[in-house]
């Protein structure tokens, strides 16, 4: 017991943040602060990828991809169970803060759900409300038809010129470092190996009708557009299709070895592969003048939930790029989030933006990445307040916590404020 002891203490202080958030609140906490509000942006969960026969990412492989509960891009029977646990345990730790009452039917001034305009951010928000609050028949807003992605979701650009062009690439060029765009394909050197092996590339279509044998590391290009998401051409992009692909199919397949193509390997190849993917995000979505160009509209949004009179709840579900996007624009510290092999945003992720009050009136932000870990996501683990899915602090750099761990809402407000204003600054 006094070992077992001695390795917690340890982790504590490798990972103070990170530890005390798995920790509920305490009563001195409670008798604080109350819980006033609470914004969650979501990403969807499971989905399946584009990997039909015939198409470029089928052709990577001579094995056959997982078979999918659900059409390409679509979310699978998976993902919306594990979407209702999620749900569920928010529901139950809202109740615990006393934000609602169990079997919660609120007015629509109190709730708002949001999701972008495609099968599968619907579906998520949907299966999510149903967890949250299975008597209410929350109704789920999106503008479109399914299949059209919304403006506030969508991660276009609506600016574009020859210096934001230069200023962005300058930007992204800095996170290879002084190799710039080779750089990064460098540092991706054994995360490439790992993934070509496992989809034995040299015995895919693509290798023997000469199209790839293997990822490269200096031939990325980024392609700005008015009116477009930020693209890219390359092995980066081809080796994330792959890796994408990978990480769902490790999520949606019990059996490791199958999700691996028959081959045995262990969970830091696994996480190789899925940096793949989030590298691939950061180059595309994080450069600062890039993520305040994208992240615009959904930046005023949430800005615009925080600030209503009634809101108690709110549940916008999009992507992946929204959450990098948006992350990268209010300036939230690097991070690399534990038990997950991916990093960054796993899937069905939820930044959620807690208001606090406190006996004298004055409003507090706490900032959390939610996430369901690897394990919980494989083996369909359910959820509740003994049993959370990961808590893990975000940290907006150049503001201070309290001893609590809360920042103050007004300087929440502003850095919402001074990322919307970084857009009207873009030349």
């Amino acid at each position: 017991m006094r070992k077992i002891f001695s390795a917690f203490l340890l982790l504590l202080m490798l990972c103070p943040s990170w530890a005390w958030a798995q920790l509920q609140r305490s009563e001195a906490f409670r008798q604080q602060y109350r819980l006033t509000e609470v914004v969650v942006l979501s990403r969807h969960n499971i989905r399946s990828p584009l990997s039909t026969n015939g198409s470029a990412l089928g052709r990577l492989t001579p094995h056959q991809w997982t078979q999918w509960s659900s059409a390409a891009s679509e979310l699978t029977l998976r993902g919306g169970v594990l979407e209702t646990m999620m749900g569920q345990y928010f529901r139950k730790w809202l109740v615990s803060e006393g934000l609602f009452k169990e079997n919660a039917t609120p007015s629509a001034d109190d709730v708002n759900f949001y999701a972008n305009s495609m099968q599968r951010t619907i579906a998520t928000a949907q299966y999510f409300s149903s967890g949250f609050m299975p008597l209410a028949n929350i109704h789920v807003n999106h503008r479109f038809s399914a299949s059209t992605m919304d403006p506030v979701f969508c991660p276009k650009l609506t600016k574009v010129s020859d210096a934001f062009q230069a200023e962005a690439m300058k930007q992204i060029a800095a996170m290879g470092g002084k190799k710039g765009l080779k750089g990064i394909g460098e540092k991706l050197k054994a995360n490439y190996a790992v993934t070509a092996k496992v989809l034995d590339l040299k015995d895919s279509p693509a290798c023997k009708s000469g199209e790839t044998c293997g990822f490269k590391d200096d031939d990325t290009q980024i392609i700005f557009r008015l009116g477009d998401e930020p693209q890219m051409k390359g092995s980066l992009k081809l080796a994330n299709s792959a890796s994408d692909a990978f990480i769902l199919q490790y999520y949606e397949e019990p059996d490791a070895r199958k999700a691996a193509f028959g081959h045995d390997i262990t969970s830091e190849d696994w996480e190789k592969i899925a940096q793949i993917k989030d590298v691939y995000g950061d180059v595309l979505f994080t450069a600062p003048i890039v993520a305040v160009n994208v992240a615009h509209p959904l930046l005023m949004y949430i800005s615009d939930e925080l600030h209503a009179k009634n809101r108690k709840f709110t549940f916008l579900c999009g992507h992946d790029s929204n959450i990098a996007s948006v992350d990268a624009a209010l300036g939230v510290e690097d991070y690399s989030l534990p038990n997950s092999i991916e990093k960054k945003t796993p899937i069905g992720s939820k930044v959620v933006f807690e208001k606090w009050t406190d006996k004298s009136g004055k409003q507090f932000v706490a900032v959390n990445l939610v996430y369901q870990s690897t394990a919980q996501l494989r083996g369909l683990t359910m959820l509740d307040l003994n049993n959370p899915p990961m808590v893990y602090p975000l940290k907006l750099r150049g503001l201070t916590a309290n001893a609590d761990g809360l920042y103050s809402f007004d300087d929440v407000a502003q850095r919402f404020t001074e990322a919307i204003n970084a857009y009207d600054n873009i030349k």
